[in-house]
């Protein structure tokens, strides 16, 4: 059963939403207790400060000590500073709690509503709440003195706690309007930003992103060639699987490279000037403490802009070995096509015997084709115990036959089977291309001879090759066996004897080549040979 995903528009939008209102509610809850408190601390502040004031008014002071004469002047001067002040009352009362001024005159001479005036009759100035006839509110009490310092009454400001609350639902109301506010821009905001960060991913939602990511990671670790990718700083961004295998083989695996400057884990690499380049470098070879690997160097490109840069290289010896097997199968192709070729020679020459009835000469014909093949098949195998070799070196003998050469082979001692399997498509590799040279070399001469000795001893094969061909001039000996040199007209040429001294230096063997000009060559070749079980 599919598991119900949400999209990544939808996943930002909620979230954002989410994170936005709670920041605000919090937020809200904060300011309104701040808000309130602040409120109700200025309210409070206003009505000590305006009974303080008429505390210290000269007019009141008079007033309470003339409090028998019936002076009004106190009911004048606090009605002025109550419509001045905006409070809800100003009551002065004399020492018995009996009003002096109150905003309805009738309750003027009657004693003080409330129960909270004692303290402030005893002196104390403080802040209370209380219900009086105008009902609840808020109070502030102050102690009024004479020129004497004695106590001669207080006064009450009060300011209506509805008008307190009003206030503050006033604010509470400006907040929540900000808040909502803020919820929108945060909609508004998250609906943008998903459909920004949508873009930047292509359309493609999260779970199909993580999908590609792990087909991507699958497909780069499993393919055989290796992958290293650095970015525009040169750090090592990937290696895959057969990367870290060729890099263990190079012991260059002790830290984990990726993190790591190209430079400090593969010192001498070329892959960071692919990035100042800007130009793929292909099939390069390249060697990493040792091993010898062919290699490709591409720069990453995106938007026209080079972010990166990626190799992709396989161990040179799997290569060589696979251009083995191919020179291997193109040597057993060219062996039997001169067998076939030359086969097809000797029934022509039957034919022709049978058509002119000269059937002695027929005898005559196939006793000695016989006694040749009998005698040349014998001596090949007798010596050579290797029957893929043996093979080989019969098909090169009727090679040289068709290109008109005499070919000798000389065994002096028996050649035995090779322990390893390998061995023996190194040897067709280096004497099947000093051979194909040998008759080249002679096919122009009037003596075409080319003889061929092979010895085994001590573990060792020797391998001597001489020809009576033009030779090789003195000064090209040292460049015969570099790549791509040839003498000889044509493309793709110059592969032979690069191939042969490959295949030798692959078996730890030696080679040695000598040559006079219009005389001939001799390649004297030698390499370790473990001997197997022999097939008998």
């Amino acid at each position: 059963m599919l598991k119900f995903r949400l999209k990544l528009s939808t996943v930002i939008i909620l979230f954002v939403c989410a994170v936005v209102t709670l920041s605000l509610l919090i937020t809200d809850l904060l300011i309104t207790n701040t808000t309130s408190d602040s409120i109700e601390k200025q309210l409070e502040n206003k009505a000590i400060t305006v009974s303080r004031t008429i505390a210290e008014s000269q007019i009141v002071k008079e007033g309470l000590s003339n409090t028998g004469t019936g002076d009004v002047s106190i009911q004048e001067y606090t009605t002025t500073i109550q419509e001045a002040s905006d409070v809800l009352f100003i009551v002065v009362m004399d020492m018995k709690g009996i009003r002096q001024s109150h905003p309805d005159v009738k309750k003027i001479g009657k004693a003080f509503v409330g129960g909270d005036e004692e303290r402030a009759l005893n002196g104390e100035e403080y802040i209370s709440r209380s219900t009086g006839t105008l009902g609840k509110s808020l109070r502030a009490f102050t102690p009024i003195y004479n020129k004497n310092s004695t106590q001669i009454g207080a006064v009450s400001v009060g300011i209506s706690l509805q008008a307190v609350e009003a206030s503050i639902q006033q604010s509470h109301r400006k907040i929540l309007i900000g808040s909502s506010v803020g919820v929108l821009i945060g909609i508004i905001g998250a609906f943008l930003l998903a459909r920004y960060i949508k873009t930047s991913l292509f359309g493609l939602e999260p779970y199909a992103i993580a999908r590609i990511h792990e087909e991507r990671n699958t497909m780069l670790h499993s393919v055989h060639e290796g992958i290293i990718a650095i970015d525009r700083e040169g750090m090592i961004i990937l290696v895959n699987k057969s990367a870290r295998r060729i890099f263990k083989q190079a012991s260059l695996m002790d830290n984990e490279p990726i993190g790591m400057k190209i430079n400090d884990f593969l010192p001498g690499t070329l892959l960071e000037t692919v990035l100042d380049n800007k130009e793929a470098e292909l099939d390069q070879e390249q060697t990493i403490n040792g091993v010898s690997i062919i290699t490709n160097r591409v720069p990453l490109n995106v938007n026209g802009q080079v972010v990166g840069a990626i190799a992709t290289f396989r161990d040179k010896t799997e290569v060589n070995h696979l251009a083995k097997q191919l020179t291997g199968v193109q040597m057993y192709a060219d062996t039997l096509r001169a067998q076939s070729h030359e086969f097809m020679n000797q029934l022509h020459v039957l034919l022709g015997l049978i058509k002119m009835e000269d059937y002695d000469e027929v005898n005559h014909f196939i006793s000695k084709l016989v006694n040749h093949q009998t005698h040349e098949v014998g001596s090949v195998t007798k010596h050579i115990k290797d029957p893929v070799f043996a093979g080989f070196i019969l098909g090169k003998m009727s090679y040289a036959r068709e290109s008109h050469v005499q070919l000798t082979i000389h065994c002096e001692t028996e050649i035995p089977q090779p322990e390893r399997p390998e061995v023996t498509h190194e040897l067709i590799t280096i004497l099947g291309n000093v051979i194909d040279n040998a008759i080249d070399s002679v096919g122009k001469r009037e003596r075409k001879e080319i003889s061929i000795a092979l010895s085994y001893i001590d573990d060792l094969l020797s391998m001597t090759v001489s020809d009576t061909g033009v030779g090789i001039p003195e000064d090209k000996q040292d460049d015969i066996f570099l790549k791509g040199h040839t003498t000889k007209d044509g493309n793709h040429r110059g592969f032979g004897l690069y191939l042969t001294k490959r295949s030798i230096d692959n078996l730890k063997g030696s080679i040695d080549v000598e040559s006079v000009t219009s005389v001939g060559t001799t390649f004297s070749l030698i390499v370790p040979y473990d001997q197997g079980d022999e097939i008998r």
